[in-house]
């Protein structure tokens, strides 16, 4: 008896166990393995993304930049593709049978049952063929989305361009998928959770051919696209196209900015493209063949470029003199031929001797600030050139140089402002001095500044020093304000009262009698502030360098011109800048002489003429 008993248990257990685990699986296949869920409503349910309309951009005149365009992108479901005629599919779409059998497997690989990105950017004409028969190929369906298109051939470094995103992007970032597109550079990349908008989604009832036969559940489900804001920027357009006019068989930058509010007026790199080569199916193609190109149009100049300053850095040299007191407005130096140290001599150009600061200015004597930066490093009250070297590191730094701005471009460079670790790694401590950095003092040596650097510092002399932190962006349509921190007075360490001393000799370098510097960019009515460069170049002829602001007071712009291979400022910079500046004051230039001089010029091709000539 007790054995049945035993055995009547035994069998109960293993029945209770069979029923335990058909629940187990039962619950992991109905509510822990959706893959069948999945599979079910794959065969009935189409989910579409809805794509917003990407944000247009506008110039601060709100004038239309960019805006978009209609596309249609053809879309694979792996999992509800059957049988059907590839000859007649790939003529319609025109591919090859290979690139067909390629894309399928690549959708497989990437998801058996959602949607991926099959023919990306179809023509209206190939839509209209492939509609007609897209009953026929259960699998496929077309999304229609955006293109970007530019009004004007214009700012293409300031704008960027729009890419598709691939699977490292959609790993870091849930929100894209394979085939959705996203700012790779300018404005397009720094804004694009501004400008992308919000995806929406439309849930479909399909049948057994994949044709729509309405809406899930009548859109209980769906969700709207939310279009993405709309950006008005700093940049001037008409100021912008005549600055890359201006610039055009050239290299090198332009950059303006409005002193009273950081405002970039005008953000010229050259050479540049056409900004719609890096729209639709042809991107690729053409952005391999800018990259080849040895001019490196895809090279943004005013941002990424680092150049020694020149002379328009002894403006920075004589404010710190002034500031540490071993400099005054009537402090006199001589100049013969140059600055003389032992067997070494920084040259000169001749001009009156001895000057005071502000005809040292006027004049740009190499003698005079080579004399200050001395006073300073080996000011006495400091125990040695090190900390001499550390506090006119300070002043400069002070005036955004030597470290990124922090601006709303993603590309953006610090440039270089050397420290007493670089010379003591390299001379060893204690084993340099004032003569070790001379070149410093008339904008040589280790120093690196970007474009835009350089009109920052324009900025900051215009406004007596303070600076708004340059940027691109003038209002956003989603937000009441721009980022804070652009509205924001960075001051340097130099007090105010020194600025009026520089600003004087600045007005004499374009104003002043026969020997200042840049005569040329004298405009009529205009009181123009402005100090030539001229930068050593090891791999060929110098640099033009110009920068200026102007009216002298209340200044409306200040800019920076620097002309790679152009020789002395006055030359090539300092002509272009004036020109910048009377077209943005007096929209219309009344010296064409001037304007054809410059448009005239063609460094590029004579630079390479001379080449072969060698």
């Amino acid at each position: 008896m007790d054995i049945f008993k035993q055995r009547k248990y035994f069998i109960q257990i293993i029945i209770i166990l069979i029923s335990i685990i058909y629940i187990i699986r039962l619950f992991a296949l109905q509510v822990v393995d959706t893959s069948y869920k999945i599979s079910a409503s794959n065969n009935v349910l189409r989910h579409i993304t809805q794509y917003p309309a990407r944000g247009l951009v506008y110039d601060r005149n709100e004038e239309l930049l960019v805006y978009n365009q209609a596309a249609y992108d053809l879309m694979i479901v792996p999992r509800q593709l059957e049988a059907f005629d590839t000859t007649d599919f790939c003529n319609i779409i025109n591919i090859s049978k290979q690139q067909l059998i390629k894309e399928i497997n690549k959708a497989k690989k990437y998801s058996y049952f959602k949607p991926s990105l099959f023919l990306k950017q179809m023509s209206s004409v190939t839509y209209a063929k492939l509609q007609e028969k897209l009953y026929k190929y259960k699998g496929f369906f077309v999304q229609t989305r955006t293109l970007r298109k530019y009004t004007q051939k214009i700012a293409a470094h300031a704008l960027g361009y729009v890419g598709e995103v691939d699977e490292e992007i959609t790993k870091k970032k849930p929100y894209y998928k394979l085939g959705d597109y996203m700012g790779i550079s300018g404005i397009e990349k720094s804004y694009e959770k501004e400008l992308r908008g919000k995806k929406g989604v439309q849930i479909y009832l399909v049948d057994v051919h994949n044709r729509i036969k309405g809406n899930y559940k009548k859109g209980k489900y769906d969700t709207n696209a939310v279009a993405g804001a709309n950006i008005t920027t700093t940049l001037d357009a008409n100021l912008q196209e005549y600055g890359e006019k201006l610039m055009q068989n050239k290299k090198g930058s332009i950059v303006a900015i409005e002193p009273s509010t950081g405002e970039i007026l005008t953000m010229v790199t050259s050479p540049s493209y056409n900004p719609a080569l890096l729209v639709g199916r042809i991107r690729t193609k053409n952005y391999l063949n800018l990259l080849k190109d040895t001019l490196k149009p895809l090279f943004n100049r005013a941002v990424m470029a680092k150049y020694p300053p020149g002379s328009t850095f002894k403006i920075i040299t004589a404010l710190v003199g002034l500031q540490e007191k071993v400099l005054y407005k009537n402090t006199l130096y001589s100049c013969h031929g140059g600055y003389h140290y032992g067997r070494q001599i920084v040259g000169c150009h001749n001009h009156p001797s001895p000057l005071d600061l502000t005809h040292a200015i006027q004049y740009s004597c190499n003698a005079y600030f080579c004399n200050v930066y001395r006073s300073i490093i080996d000011n006495p009250e400091f125990t040695s050139a090190d900390e001499g070297f550390k506090v006119w590191r300070d002043y400069v730094t002070s005036f955004g140089l030597g470290n990124k701005l922090g601006t709303d471009f993603a590309n953006e460079l610090s440039g270089n402002i050397p420290t007493t670790k670089y010379y003591d790694k390299y001379y060893g401590h204690g084993h340099w001095s004032s003569l070790t950095t001379l070149s410093l003092s008339i904008g040589q040596g280790e120093l690196g500044i970007t474009p835009l650097q350089l009109a920052n510092m324009t900025s900051t002399v215009a406004n007596r020093g303070f600076y708004y932190t340059p940027h691109l962006i003038k209002k956003i349509s989603s937000k009441k304000n721009i980022d804070e921190k652009f509205l924001v007075q960075r001051y340097t360490k130099i007090d105010s009262s020194y600025f009026p001393i520089v600003i004087d000799g600045m007005e004499k370098v374009i104003n002043g009698e026969a020997g200042s510097t840049a005569r040329i960019a004298k405009i009529k009515d205009i009181i123009v502030c402005g100090k030539t460069g001229t930068a050593q170049n090891p791999h060929g002829d110098n640099h033009s360098i110009f920068i200026a602001f102007a009216p002298k007071d209340n200044p409306k712009i200040a800019i920076a011109v620097f002309i790679e291979n152009g020789g002395y400022g006055a030359r090539w910079a300092a002509p272009t800048a004036s020109l910048m500046i009377e077209k943005y004051l007096k929209k219309n230039i009344s010296r064409k002489w001037l304007e054809n001089y410059i448009l005239n010029c063609d460094l590029i091709n004579e630079q390479t003429q001379d080449k072969h000539m060698e």
